[in-house]
Formats: C-alpha cells, structure tokens, sequence
C-alpha cells in the first residue's frame, strides 16, 4: 500500500471528502471507479473534482456526512498494483542509496515539493540535502540513485 494523501475534512452534507494529496500521478488515482483505502477499507470513487488544494471524492456507499466523518483525518492509500504509473514513484525511491561518481552520498529518507519542483532528501551523518529531482541531476535510477553533483550542492566532508 502506497500513502498517496489524508482525508481533512468533509465537504456538503452529501458524503464528499476533502482528501490532501500531493502525489505524483494522482491525475492517474483519482477517477471514477478506481479503489482508495481508508482505515484498511476498500473504497469505490463515485465523483471526483479538484477544488482549491483539495481532492474532493465522493465514495460508493456512502451519501452522508454522517458516514464518511470516521475517514476524517485518516491515511488514504492505493495498492500499487491496482495501477500503471509511466514512472518511478517517489515512495520508492526512498530508503535507496544514492552515489555521484562511486561516491557515496547518503540514504533517500523522503521527496518533497517545495512548490516548483519536487526535491530529493538526503541524509548522511545525521546531515540532510536537497537535491533537485531533475535530470541535470539525477543521471539514473535502478536499485541505487547515481547523481551528478555541483560543487556547493552538498558539504563536502
């Protein structure tokens, strides 16, 4: 199971959820039909829409404000192979090793996205980086992430 967001808040009367995502291909999970997970519950979409921030569903089964507030502020997950993504999820890149020229530079705890573009976090000796999840630096990714580094980027020990 794949984290993709959390259910905030309820939305109408009607059953919608206010879910906050910023999962990469959430254009690919949010349709209708497809299956979420919430509290371990396999959920059906009904509807879906994007207002402001939020990724606002609605659930087979439930039309009421009443059944769906036992989702608010829980997880919601996909099952990865419910779904073909056109690349590597960024939940997956955590945990690799990442190298610049055999060198190693640390571990992959998270990626983040700062609003422009998405960052790769690394830590080190309870040090961290960023560094730009963009092909200037990131050269390839297979069971390990080879970079390729500016002078400056990371502290060089």
């Amino acid at each position: 199971m794949i984290k993709i967001g959390k259910m905030t808040n309820t939305h109408g009367l009607k059953g919608e959820i206010r879910i906050l995502s910023h999962f990469k291909y959430k254009n690919i999970v949010f349709k209708v039909g497809n299956i979420i997970y919430i509290n371990n519950e396999k959920l059906e979409i009904t509807s879906y829409r994007v207002h402001k921030e939020y990724d606002m569903v609605t659930l087979k089964g439930y039309n009421n404000i009443d059944n769906v507030l036992k989702f608010k502020g829980k997880s919601v997950y996909i099952d990865e192979n419910d779904y073909v993504f056109p690349g590597i999820l960024n939940e997956n890149l955590i945990g690799l090793d990442v190298y610049d020229s055999n060198k190693f530079v640390g571990k992959v705890t998270d990626v983040i996205t700062n609003g422009s573009q998405e960052l790769i976090v690394i830590q080190k000796n309870n040090k961290e980086y960023l560094i730009p999840y963009v092909d200037e630096f990131i050269k390839n990714i297979n069971d390990k992430i080879e970079v390729k580094l500016i002078k400056g980027l990371i502290d060089e020990d």
